[in-house]
């Protein structure tokens, strides 16, 4: 049976230019499933232009309320919900964000079935897409950018002035790095990933912990660390990442024997409800703690990094925390500890950004509407039903929905 998908506009403000397919994405899936056709409502703010996806035979209109399957990427204003069509968007309400409360009603009321990018996921939890990896590049680069600005190195420009990743890469290749810089980069995850991509591109040299902890150099180096490496149980017992993630409740932060020894830190690592904290604000005052540079891609705001107190934009990125008066100050103020919090980085670079994100659209959820959902995809992401109610894996919202927390 034909499925119509619609590349819907982007409507929230500030703009986000990015999109779940590219042009010859969407050529891709047409060739890849005869059965789905693509519609492309009209948008002059998106990355890719309306001309762009009329040469790839793509209808370009204002009116896509034919469509079965809306497709976009940050939340959709109440009053641009079509009732009783199929969404797809990161509608931040999984977590019961108080300031999303009255979308998740409106589309209950509207009879929406809502899939969020965030419930796309394997059996086992695992995310199947994200910009994860995208945040990590943007969030690694401006760390370099903040640092070149504050100690008067060198002059990056912002990624957003860039065309893609080559020209990041273009603009990594001019800088010189101090010779005593040491990194730390937490998480194993795609964000890291994206974060260790730059730090490879500048041919930083990767170290064990244990020579990060332990040994003297003449180079920059950084040192990759997960859950196992930044926490150790309070009982100091043996175990592994996986007891951590199943209860946190008996582990304590380990991390400020790599604070002692780093001055940037690029956190990239997933925090979880009941983890403990990386540093908290009494570790920031430590006289050991010389960590004068944090890239907080992670951006959990009064959470696990002390030092992210607020989050920071693009047009603004860069701000200093006091450790002693644990407040804000210049980034280049004696003793603080400049921040570079940005909480969409991924919209720096939407160009990529989008290319990545269809590719795992394409390859995890698209096959889903035509082989009845074989693996459980869609089931398993869909929030709301056409009927305007919660679907049981998140009846938990409800008491949200109704006001109730």
């Amino acid at each position: 049976m034909p499925i119509s998908f619609a590349i819907i506009k982007e409507r929230k403000n500030p703009p986000d230019r990015r999109v779940v397919f590219s042009p010859e994405k969407c050529q891709e899936v047409i060739q890849s499933f005869p059965e789905a056709e693509i519609m492309i409502e009209s948008s002059d703010i998106r990355v890719f232009t309306d001309k762009a996806y009329e040469m790839q035979g793509l209808s370009v209109m204002n009116d896509i309320s034919e469509a079965d399957v809306m497709l976009g990427v940050k939340e959709v204003p109440i009053d641009a919900l079509i009732p009783k069509k199929k969404y797809f968007f990161f509608s931040h309400t999984i977590k019961k964000q108080p300031y999303n409360r009255d979308l998740l009603r409106a589309i209950l009321n509207k009879k929406i079935e809502l899939y969020d990018h965030e419930t796309i996921i394997k059996e086992n939890g695992a995310r199947l897409i994200g910009f994860g990896f995208y945040a990590g590049l943007v969030g690694a680069y401006n760390g370099f950018r903040a640092l070149g600005i504050r100690d008067g190195l060198f002059d990056l420009p912002k990624v957003e002035h860039l065309a893609d990743l080559s020209e990041v890469k273009a603009e990594l290749d001019k800088i010189s790095l101090p010779s005593d810089l040491r990194i730390i980069l937490s998480g194993t995850g795609k964000v890291a990933r994206g974060a260790k991509v730059i730090l490879d591109h500048l041919k930083i040299k990767e170290v064990t912990d244990d020579k990060y902890l332990n040994e003297s150099f003449d180079e920059p180096v950084y040192c990759l660390i997960d859950v196992t490496e930044y926490n150790k149980r309070t009982d100091g017992a043996a175990w592994d990442k996986f007891d951590f993630y199943k209860d946190p409740s008996g582990f304590e932060s380990d991390f400020l024997k790599y604070a002692a020894v780093s001055n940037f830190f690029i956190a990239g690592h997933f925090y979880g409800d009941g983890a403990p904290y990386l540093f908290t604000r009494e570790d920031a005052r430590h006289p050991n703690f010389s960590i004068n540079l944090v890239a907080d891609i992670s951006c959990d705001i009064d959470g696990p990094v002390a030092s992210t107190i607020r989050p920071s934009t693009i047009e603004d990125p860069f701000y200093g925390y006091d450790p002693l008066e644990e407040k804000e100050t210049q980034m280049e103020a004696k003793g603080a500890i400049t921040v570079m919090a940005v909480d969409n980085l991924p919209c720096e670079l939407p160009k990529d950004a989008s290319e990545g994100f269809g590719e795992m659209f394409l390859d995890h959820v698209i096959p889903a509407f035509f082989n009845d959902d074989k693996d459980g995809i869609l089931e398993r992401a869909r929030i709301t039903t056409s009927e305007g109610t919660l679907t049981p894996r998140f009846a938990y919202l409800q008491d949200y929905v109704d006001g109730k927390e």
